[in-house]
Formats: structure tokens, C-alpha cells, sequence
């Protein structure tokens, strides 16, 4: 490594980013996986429990006084509102004071509302710490994706990535489950049980929180935020412990990276840095996290709603629907999360999103009919969430490793909150009057507009998905500090922007 201070600004030559590449995989990488992975578990466990808890909040003796449409409706969006803001928060802040700090305090704000929420004792309370709980859980969106990215081998992202993304759907079928038990009177008081279902995600934060301690910070934020010799000693710590693993030495990293370190990016930056230089990738961004958004937050936040409005299903029971339907949701990601590095960005991400919009499309049609019980419904959407959930998944995917290093914290908060806002905060609150209206048409009306944004946006990757697979971040998108960038900070070469590989400058990394 070679250092030259200009301007008080140090440049280096570094091979890390290619020596955490090559790495085999290995129980430092589980480490990663179980530390940062497991709090989509508890995002999962937020959204069902208040799901299925809605007919009972509403109910009278519950101790809330609140209807079931400001559960679902209000509520809901009041926590998507959150975790944008959040994203956003915290986002600017993972790029500027590294990723384990920020995923830390993230998990701590999430670990005070949830307890606050199980507390509520009026409307206002339950609104105000729902908006806070989404809070934290939107910076750990942030500041985790980006770590997980940094940290994987480029031959394991794409399937690591979307499997602890969907592993959002196990504190999905947990928190179901959960709320069966909960709300059964016979157990617990109706102001009680749903309390205790909050307590839970507080009592499984704080061992997530143990075992993140754990979790080191990002090398590659690293060096290019002035801390090159911390980089440069915690990979080969992590080599010489995967080397004693394997019984083997590993093989030497080739490819090496000359960048000019900084502080960090500023707003404008960011956003020249997107929209100029990266239009069609910012389009592709934006389409992905709309279509998956209004699908999910729109509709399955008040799943438990339609099963009892439409199918006289019983408020204690719907957990054991949403649970076969959130395991449906956990398969998809597993099963097919290998083809996203095999067969290719392109044809899964489109796939996964047209195939499951048009399986909702048909699902809305056989419920419009009358054909569809409670069980067959459950087990349509089952069908139609396998793929979708590995398509929003990707959509988390996408935008943390398109965009260059000092972005990919606030890229994927901006285009999280942006995509979100439209489809998480106006979907809730369009779609809970339309659930709740007990006709069969406004229900079916909902299905289809989720649908018909999941087929739009796999027609935009068909033609502005990148070809990421086994890349390394830094061929896939030139970082703004590589040394030969031109003199705003943006990537070199002439085919930044056109949806494929932006050109490296003279020392980065080639595919």
C-alpha cells in the first residue's frame, strides 16, 4: 500500500476490496449473516403482529381506544412514514460516520419504541411510538444492506443478500403465530395479549444486539474515510483465521484500487452523482421499490382485515393464514436466491416481478368471482408472494450495489423512502378504505393496481437491469475517490449512466 498526503487528503493503493472478494465462505461470514441479517426478523415480527392484531385493538376492553381502519390505515402508514425518515436520518450518516456505528444506534432507537409501544395507553401514544419504531427500523435498512454488500464475497451476494432479506418473512410467520396465542383470551386479557406481542420484539432485540457487537465495520468504508491500516488489519486478521478454517492458504488477490480518501459525500453529490450520471439505473431504483411496496405495504398490512371482513375468519385465528403465507414469502428468496447469481440479475429480477404480478392479476379475478375460500386464498397468495418476495428482495439488492461506495447508504435510503412513501404511506391509507368497505369489488380493485405496478417494474429491469452478478462493487459502479475521476468526484469513462458498467478509470478494478 502507498501513501501520498495532497492537500491534506491521503492517496492509497489498496487490494482489499479483491481480498474480501476471493474469500471462501466461512463461520466469519455466518457471523455477519446472524449480526446483521436477523433484524429483518424483527421488522417482520413489527408488521404482522400489528396485521393481526388489528381486530383486536378495535375491540372493546382491549384498552386502546382506536378502530381497525387507524391500525391498518393510519398506524400503518404512520410506521412506512417513519422508516423513510428514518432512512434518510440515518442513511447520510452510515456514509459519513461508518456502518457499525449507525446499525448499533439504529437497533437501540427500534429496542426503545417497540418497548414504549407495548405501553400505549391512547391513540396518540400508539401513533407516536409506531412512527418512532419504523424510525429505527428504516436506518437499519441503511446501514445494513450496505455492510452486508461490503462484507459477502461478489460470488455470494446476490443470494446472501436476498435470503436475509426475506428473512423478514421468519419474524413474519413468528410474529403470526405469536399473535394466535396472544389474543387468546382464555390465556391472556384482551389489553394484555397484544402488549406481550410487542415485548417480544423487544426481548429479541436485545440478543440481536449482543451478538452485533460483534460485527466489524466495513473495510471499504474504511479505507477510503482515512482509516486504511484498521482495513488493511482486519482482513488479514479475517484471512488468516478463514486460512485456519480451511487448512489451506488462500489464493493471492490480483486486482488492486488507487483512491483518494475523504471525509464524505455531501447531498448534491449524492444526487449529481444519481440522476447524472446513473439516470436509467435511478429509474430502474425507483420502479423496483414502488411495485414491491404498494404489493406489501398496501396489502398485506391488512391481510388479517380481509380474511375476517370477507371470509368471516375469526381475529384470533388469522395468524395460522398469515403464517402459511409468510413462509411462502421465506421459500421464494431460499430457493431461488442461488438463480440471481447463476442465471443473472436481469432475467430474475423481471421475472420474479411480472410473473408475480400477473399470479396476483388471476388471483384478484378468481376472488372477484367468488371462487376463493379463506384457505385457497391464503394459498394463492402463497403462490404470488413466493415470487415477489425474492423480487422485492432483489429490489434492496439492486440499489445498494449499483450506485458508487460513498453513496450506497443514502442511495438506498432515498430510494427506499421514495419508493416507499408513494407505495407504503398512500398505499395503507388507499387500500384500508378499500379492504374495509366489505365489496368485493374495492378489494379486488386493491389487488390489481399492486399488481399491475409489480408487471411494470419487471418491464423496466427487462431493459435497465445491470448485469451485477459475481462483480465486484467497484467494477459494477467506479467509486467517486478512485484516483482519475474527473474533478466533480464522478466515475470516469463514458458509459457511467447507460444501465451497464460505468468505465474505470486507470487503477480500478476490472470485471
Amino acid at each position: 500500500m502507498s501513501r501520498n498526503d495532497l492537500a491534506g487528503a491521503a492517496t492509497i493503493t489498496t487490494k482489499v476490496p479483491s481480498r474480501l472478494d476471493r474469500l471462501p465462505w466461512s463461520r466469519w461470514h455466518w457471523m455477519i449473516v446472524i449480526g446483521l441479517g436477523t433484524v429483518w426478523i424483527l421488522d417482520g415480527l413489527e408488521v404482522t403482529i400489528v396485521g393481526n392484531i388489528a381486530s383486536r385493538l378495535s375491540e372493546d376492553g382491549s384498552g386502546l381506544p382506536i378502530t381497525d381502519a387507524q391500525v391498518t390505515g393510519v398506524a400503518a402508514a404512520l410506521y412506512v412514514a417513519g422508516a423513510c425518515a428514518g432512512a434518510l436520518f440515518f442513511g447520510w450518516l452510515t456514509d459519513r460516520f461508518g456502518r457499525k456505528r449507525l446499525f448499533l444506534v439504529t437497533l437501540a432507537v427500534y429496542l426503545i419504541a417497540t418497548a414504549l409501544t407495548a405501553l400505549s395507553f391512547s391513540l396518540w401514544w400508539f401513533l407516536l411510538f409506531r412512527f418512532l419504531t419504523g424510525f429505527g427500523i428504516g436506518g437499519e435498512y441503511a446501514a445494513i444492506n450496505s455492510a452486508i454488500d461490503e462484507l459477502i464475497p461478489s460470488k455470494y451476494r446476490g443470494r446472501v443478500d436476498l435470503i436475509i432479506n426475506g428473512s423478514y418473512w421468519l419474524g413474519a410467520m413468528g410474529g403470526a403465530l405469536l399473535s394466535v396465542l396472544a389474543l387468546d383470551t382464555d390465556i391472556f386479557p384482551k389489553d394484555v395479549g397484544w402488549r406481550l406481542t410487542f415485548a417480544l420484539g423487544l426481548v429479541l432485540g436485545l440478543v440481536i444486539l449482543l451478538v452485533r457487537r460483534h460485527v466489524p465495520e466495513s473495510p471499504r468504508w474504511m479505507f477510503i474515510h482515512g482509516k486504511s491500516e484498521g482495513a488493511e488489519e482486519l482482513v488479514t486478521e479475517v484471512e488468516r483465521d478463514i486460512e485456519a478454517e480451511k487448512g489451506r492458504p488462500l489464493p493471492e488477490a490480483e486486482t488492486e484500487i488507487t483512491i483518494r480518501q475523504r471525509r464524505g459525500v455531501g447531498f448534491l453529490e449524492i444526487g449529481r452523482t444519481v440522476f447524472r450520471d446513473y439516470p436509467k439505473r435511478a429509474t430502474l431504483g425507483f420502479s423496483l421499490f414502488i411495485g414491491q411496496a404498494f404489493l406489501y405495504n398496501a396489502i398485506t398490512f391488512g391481510f388479517g382485515s380481509i380474511l375476517v371482513r370477507f371470509f368471516g375468519v375469526s381475529s384470533g385465528t388469522t395468524g395460522y393464514f398469515f403464517a402459511v403465507i409468510a413462509f411462502g414469502n421465506f421459500l421464494g428468496p431460499l430457493l431461488l436466491g442461488r438463480l440471481f447469481d447463476t442465471w443473472g440479475r436481469r432475467p430474475m429480477i423481471a421475472g420474479t416481478y411480472i410473473l408475480s404480478g400477473v399470479l396476483l392479476f388471476v388471483t384478484a379475478a378468481m376472488f372477484g368471482a367468488g371462487w376463493l375460500t379463506a384457505t385457497t386464498m391464503t394459498l394463492c397468495w402463497c403462490v404470488v408472494l413466493f415470487f415477489a418476495s425474492a423480487g422485492a428482495s432483489s429490489a434492496y439488492l439492486t440499489v445498494s450495489e449499483i450506485f458508487p461506495m460513498e453513496t450506497r447508504a443514502m442511495s438506498i435510503a432515498f430510494f427506499y423512502a421514495i419508493g416507499t412513501a408513494a407505495g407504503g404511506i398512500s398505499g395503507p391509507l388507499i387500500f384500508s378504505s378499500l379492504t374495509s368497505s366489505g365489496v368485493v369489488a374495492d378489494a379486488v380493485l386493491a389487488f390489481c393496481i399492486g399488481a399491475a405496478l409489480m408487471v411494470l417494474a419487471g418491464l423496466v429491469a427487462v431493459f435497465f437491469a445491470v448485469a451485477a452478478e459475481q462483480r465486484s462493487l467497484e467494477d459494477i459502479a467506479t467509486p467517486l475517490s478512485v484516483v482519475g475521476a474527473d474533478d466533480t468526484g464522478g466515475p470516469g469513462g463514458t458509459a457511467a449512466g447507460t444501465g451497464g458498467k460505468p468505465g474505470a478509470p486507470p487503477g480500478a478494478p476490472t470485471a
